[in-house]
């Protein structure tokens, strides 16, 4: 697995994100921005399914011992996440339909990738 180092959460979240993205490839979708940014924070991925703009959460973790990647995206993140596409949904006038999925990868404490999970409209803002 290279680009992660152990003990690099910077590398970590990368290497979790790189897994995202080929699985919401495999899925069918089109991935259209990395890490897009505004003001208000930042999207993982931003892709594109059909007629439907995705926006991504990739939560990567190693280990238990802070929870499972889903329970990264708790209440304050689901807020958060619903703030970004509303910035996004502005900033690019996209007027289609938009969901938010979540990928989460999980990994044990020695860095083998035990799974990663799509997860389809995991938060619901609208």
């Amino acid at each position: 697995m290279s680009g992660w180092r152990q003990g690099s959460r910077k590398g970590l979240g990368q290497l979790g994100e790189d897994l995202a993205v080929e699985t919401l490839e495999r899925a069918g979708m089109k991935v259209i921005y990395r890490n897009w940014r505004c003001s208000s924070g930042e999207i993982d991925i931003v892709a594109r399914e059909g007629e439907v703009i995705v926006l991504v959460e990739v939560k990567t973790r190693r280990g238990r011992g802070a929870g499972t990647p889903e329970q990264g995206v708790d209440p304050a993140k689901q807020a958060k996440l619903c703030q970004l596409a509303e910035a996004y949904i502005e900033i690019s006038g996209w007027e289609g339909d938009v969901r938010i999925d979540v990928v989460a990868v999980e990994m044990d404490s020695a860095g083998r990738l035990l799974r990663v999970s799509h997860w389809q409209e995991a938060v619901d803002c609208w």
